[in-house]
């Protein structure tokens, strides 16, 4: 299992599960991250928190706990 966290800078992933429970789960679909979508790891901060991604044609910043709960694969 390869999570968000673990991608590098300049790689992009595809959702294929997300973990996590209730509220927190909620947050991150509210955010756009749903199974499916790609992700683009933009940035990454010095202390690896937090990481900056393109999503649906649009820059977000999570937090490396929140990057933990989503479960990615290679395109």
């Amino acid at each position: 299992m390869k999570t968000l966290r673990q991608v590098k800078v300049g790689e992009t992933v595809t959702v294929a599960k997300l973990h996590g429970e209730g509220a927190v789960k909620r947050r991150i679909m509210d955010m756009g991250i749903t199974k499916g979508v790609t992700l683009h790891v933009r940035k990454v901060a010095p202390l690896g928190d937090p990481i900056e991604l393109t999503v649906r044609g649009y820059e977000l910043s999570i937090r490396k706990a929140d990057a933990e709960m989503i479960e990615v694969t290679n395109n």
